[in-house]
């Protein structure tokens, strides 16, 4: 059964992207990607609900079920952020990402049809997981964001100005505001979940010399230096956007490279 949500999904998806860009090309905006992302939304609750009672906890144990988990967040935070800041047009870029993201997941032998019961599980645990992959969408849809930018940033140098894209493409203050408070956003959720992956391990020992041991033979401990690692470049990005300036192309570009490098975390899990 959740296999069939997933597909589901992952087709209203697929609609969503190659609908917006027909209603594109002739200059007109998609009205109907934010509905079709609605579907996809609870297409993909119908999954984890699912997965969620196979697995008797939160379905984050296999790269695949992250994948699909990340592409959850990525739709609720387009659907929190697009009309709210009237970017109907975000969910055209949008929607490609959660099919590739779900598509991965979709392939021969990634997701297991019996997966087995998790035991063992903890509050810091859970929140841990829950919340880096909250945080990764996120930062998962600042990224589309700044490619929305760069495409537009690239229109306006060559001046492309009558295209389809361009007149439907929001104004860029109104892409870099939404772009740096999806930043934000993502790193308070990330910070949440560095300190919850921390005190997982924190009530085990008390003192030092037994914590410092335990923190080495850890087993988790790649994934949580690599998320650090993560959170560290995106506080370098913001509190340099913060205190020196910088340019709304490196700006985007920068938002963008963090992305496609954190993706790397999930090579630990």
């Amino acid at each position: 059964m959740d296999r069939w949500f997933l597909i589901a999904a992952t087709l209203l998806a697929a609609v969503a992207g190659v609908r917006g860009l027909l209603v594109l090309r002739h200059g007109n905006r998609s009205r109907w990607t934010v509905w079709w992302m609605i579907g996809v939304m609870l297409c993909q609750m119908g999954y984890l609900a699912a997965r969620g009672e196979m697995r008797g906890a939160c379905p984050l144990r296999s790269i695949a079920e992250i994948s699909v988990f990340l592409a959850w967040s990525l739709t609720l935070f387009y659907l929190l952020v697009g009309p709210v800041y009237r970017i109907s047009l975000l969910g055209v870029f949008t929607a490609p990402v959660v099919v590739i993201f779900q598509g991965f997941t979709l392939l021969p032998g990634r997701l297991a049809a019996n997966p087995e019961k998790v035991l063992n599980t903890t509050f810091w645990g859970e929140t841990h997981s829950a919340m880096s992959v909250l945080a990764y969408g996120a930062l998962a849809l600042a990224a589309v964001a700044g490619v929305m930018f760069l495409v537009l940033d690239h229109q306006l140098k060559e001046h492309h100005l009558k295209g389809g894209l361009f007149r439907n493409l929001p104004p860029v203050r109104e892409l870099l505001v939404s772009l740096e408070r999806l930043l934000w956003l993502g790193m308070v959720l990330l910070t949440v979940g560095v300190i919850a992956g921390v005190l997982m391990i924190l009530p085990e020992k008390e003192d030092l010399p037994h914590l410092i041991a335990a923190i080495a033979e850890w087993s988790g401990l790649p994934h949580l230096i690599a998320a650090v690692a993560v959170w560290l470049g995106y506080v370098v990005l913001m509190v340099t956007k913060q205190v020196r300036g910088m340019t709304g192309r490196r700006f985007a570009l920068g938002a963008v490279a963090l992305f496609v490098l954190s993706l790397g975390v999930f090579a630990f899990v």
